[in-house]
């Protein structure tokens, strides 16, 4: 669906370098701390910025020799874009039906009453949560193949986050081809809609991970200096000092639960990776 090779790009002292894929039928999450790439590499993905280096193919055709068609199978939210807040709901749709061959007016309305999306209401008078809808619901209406979703639930409350991610699943569900790239600050909604999940540190990819193994097999180990000494670090992928001596991340879990029963061991999740790649010192 879409292969990353080797994309590069450098602002003054940031440079991108980083290779991904993107299978069809799956949700592949990018994770990172804020200056990380993620933007970059997703408006790299979209053709919104010339690399320096690299190639990207979407479909199995390189991005360069993207016509129209190509782009509408598409649907894109950008954390920094969205609509004229002058326009009311019922506005977008000639918009939508000008832009995209594949706008389903009909299911685009039936959302947008589903979630109380008001047809006549400006844009600029609707909750952030209602504008996060709109954008992701206008994205999912033409009949796209793959998504890219920057940030698509920044800002919104657990209901309205709950509700968008219910809007990706169906999508996903209604066509075992298509794909989505998100990227997200909130870890439980990557836990809960992701196949794998990529992170990016300083603009490389620096770990790659179905999401099932990362919940099942990573872990934080809580040792004590003398625990840290004896225990066999081979499994051990980064480590920090704690004021207890040390707290290390594993991708074996069941190894050391196995062999060291008496130590502390913590589950894994996405937030803990992060902190322990970034933060921690690799062993």
């Amino acid at each position: 669906m879409v292969k990353i090779e080797n994309l590069r790009k450098s602002y003054g002292r940031f440079s991108l370098d980083c290779s991904m894929e993107i299978l069809p039928g799956r949700v592949t999450g990018l994770i990172g701390a804020n200056g990380a790439g993620k933007s970059t590499t997703f408006k790299a993905v979209l053709g919104l910025i010339s690399p320096d280096a690299g190639n990207i193919s979407i479909f199995g055709k390189n991005i360069r020799d993207f016509d129209a068609a190509d782009k509408q199978k598409i649907g894109v939210v950008l954390s920094d874009s969205g609509f004229s807040g002058y326009l009311s709901v019922k506005d977008l749709i000639p918009v939508m039906e000008n832009i995209y061959d594949s706008f389903d007016k009909d299911f685009f309305v039936s959302q947008a009453e589903k979630f109380a999306l008001p047809l006549n209401k400006k844009i600029k008078e609707f909750s952030t949560g209602m504008k996060a809808k709109l954008k992701v619901l206008s994205a999912i209406s033409h009949d796209a193949k793959l998504l890219v979703l920057d940030e698509p639930t920044a800002g919104l409350d657990v209901v309205a986050r709950d509700e968008l991610l219910e809007l990706l699943r169906n999508f996903m569900e209604r066509d075992d081809e298509r794909s989505i790239l998100i990227s997200s600050h909130i870890s439980s909604d990557l836990e809960s809609i992701c196949d794998d999940i990529y992170m990016i540190d300083d603009g490389k990819i620096i770990m790659h991970e179905d999401t099932d193994v990362l919940l099942d097999e990573y872990a934080l180990l809580k040792l004590s200096k003398e625990q840290y000494e004896r225990i066999d670090k081979q499994y051990i992928l980064s480590r920090k000092k704690e004021s207890y001596g040390y707290s290390c991340l594993t991708n074996q879990k069941h190894y050391y639960m196995e062999n060291y029963p008496r130590i502390a061991v913590e589950k894994g999740n996405i937030d803990n990776v992060i902190t322990m790649m970034i933060r921690g010192e690799r062993v």
